[in-house]
């Protein structure tokens, strides 16, 4: 396994949300920021990427053995094929995309009688990729984007049925999709190409519950277990620190028609997911992040990178069984 660096969750720190009044963040300038903090490498956004110069990007990584990822977005075969031709000039390993599709929080209620054909039409997006890139270039992954639940996943996947296509797992996301997150990443170990390590804390709502973001360790996520999980099952995965969105996700598992749209699921599924609400949720305090109490861009971007360091001092810690490749913390975007 080796491990790296997203700009998302720190969105404020490296210039690239609006309001963040400050210079927005290079392809080569993310490389060198995972670097300094003892990382192995890194997932770009394709638009960063497309903005730089890809050859100095290549070569930077390869000098120093770190590994990229392309950040795309969509299901447009046409946007994706291009993204897959890129990542194979900087020999990045895989492309992730999302599809979106249902609302943030695994809301999919406005698709209630279109989600099938929705599916099918990503799956002939995808398809048309796979069937045009050169089968020895990147990986394209989907991501678990508070969209898609691990059975439909597991299907796009089987249905495809190529090595180079798989997912991108966003440890966080499982409880979006209402499913108790050890459980998600058992079932779809498999057909990970690449992962997002991401934190929530829970708490507890009269319609279910929110995801709120934290640093990696003082959540509810279990990352030893994912970690003995990929060793076992996908010892060369990639994975990267990617702190959530600045907002909370409501997850409204407590309102009937929030399954409109969703695979059946057993009881027992559904006991394991509540028991692990039920264990873990917080019923008092305050959720919100400084973003949303209205604080200034620079006290969120100080927030951002507080909780990257904390997190990041949690992980090193963690690998220390799985690689050697870890360093001393050194905070460098102010």
């Amino acid at each position: 396994m080796r491990f790296g660096l997203t700009v998302n969750g720190t969105v404020y720190a490296m210039g690239l949300h609006k309001n963040a009044n400050r210079e927005r963040i290079t392809a080569l300038e993310l490389l060198h920021t995972a670097e300094s903090y003892g990382l192995q490498g890194a997932e770009i956004p394709f638009g960063m990427v497309q903005s730089s110069d890809a050859d100095e990007i290549a070569d930077y990584a390869q000098q120093k053995g770190m590994f990229i990822n392309i950040g795309a977005g969509g299901y447009d075969p046409t946007s994706l094929i291009e993204a897959m031709k890129l990542a194979k000039r900087i020999g990045a390993l895989t492309v992730r995309t999302v599809v979106g599709g249902a609302k943030l929080g695994g809301d999919r209620r406005h698709m209630a009688g279109t989600w099938q054909p929705f599916l099918q039409t990503i799956l002939s997006s995808f398809q048309e990729v796979m069937d045009s890139v050169d089968p020895s270039g990147p990986s394209l992954s989907v991501e678990n984007h508070q969209d898609l639940a691990s059975e439909e996943l597991i299907w796009l996947c089987e249905t495809i049925g190529s090595d180079r296509f798989g997912i991108t797992l966003d440890t966080g996301n499982p409880l979006a999709t209402a499913e108790e997150p050890v459980d998600f990443f058992r079932r779809i170990a498999p057909y990970v190409k690449n992962v997002h390590l991401k934190e929530y804390a829970v708490y507890w709502s009269e319609e279910g519950y929110r995801l709120v973001r934290k640093p990696l360790g003082q959540g509810v996520i279990n990352f030893p277990e994912l970690l003995r999980i990929f060793n076992v099952v996908n010892p060369q995965i990639t994975m990267s620190v990617e702190h959530g969105a600045l907002e909370a996700r409501h997850v409204r598992v407590l309102e009937e028609d929030f399954w409109t749209e969703y695979p059946e699921r057993s009881a027992r599924q559904l006991t394991r997911l509540l028991r692990f609400i039920e264990d873990t949720a917080r019923n008092k305090g305050d959720w919100r992040t400084p973003f949303e109490k209205g604080a200034s861009p620079e006290e969120i971007a100080d927030y951002e990178i507080r909780e990257l360091d904390a997190g990041l001092a949690y992980l090193f810690n963690l690998i220390k069984p799985y690689t050697q490749a870890h360093s001393q913390v050194i905070p460098i975007i102010r």
